[in-house]
């Protein structure tokens, strides 16, 4: 690591507001329904946010639909304790899979590295399978977004190696 990102590291905040979004459209109508249900994915992703000492100030399963989508980020932009705002699924190919193509609109700035290197690092656990893989993170209004695939694998991947390490980074100079 350079001696500036070092710098500009270690002047970042250490401790941030998260909101987590599940996006899955069967897990919404089970959670509408009042059955029983399992977010696997958004539970480790809890899990590894507050090992770290992070602040979840929101977490929802929501729908893979446009208006669900927009209506959370908006609630994310306005929010003076939400820092980062993790969207986690609907990053597949499939045509139901909208998060990206909604999130998107909304940055201010994209940092397109995340993409790769999060399919960089798939790579060496899902092979050529990554080329498939989604993923996209950026900047706005002082916040830092991250769409994610919904996979346990991937959100532990993407947690551990990228969002933690760099989102208080990001913060910081997004809020310059």
């Amino acid at each position: 690591m350079t001696e500036s990102t070092r710098k500009h590291k270690d002047e970042a905040p250490k401790k941030l507001g998260y909101a987590i979004f599940t996006c899955s459209t069967s897990r919404h109508q089970q959670l509408q329904k009042g059955e029983s249900m399992t977010d696997v994915s958004g539970d480790l992703m809890e899990s590894l946010l507050k090992n770290s000492e992070q602040a979840i100030i929101l977490r929802k399963i929501i729908s893979d639909d446009k208006d669900m989508i927009i209506e959370s980020i908006k609630n994310v932009l306005k929010s003076d304790k939400i820092d980062v705002a993790i969207f986690c699924g609907g990053t597949g190919i499939a045509p139901r899979d909208i998060t990206i193509e909604t999130v998107t609109p909304f940055l201010e700035k994209t940092l397109l590295g995340f993409g790769e290197i999060f399919r960089q690092l798939s790579w060496k656990q899902i092979s050529s399978a990554a080329i498939m893989s989604r993923a996209v993170a950026g900047v706005a209004k002082g916040k830092a977004f991250f769409c994610i695939p919904g996979s346990p694998d991937a959100v532990k991947l993407c947690v551990e190696n990228l969002i933690l390490p760099e989102a208080g980074h990001i913060v910081k100079h997004a809020r310059e």
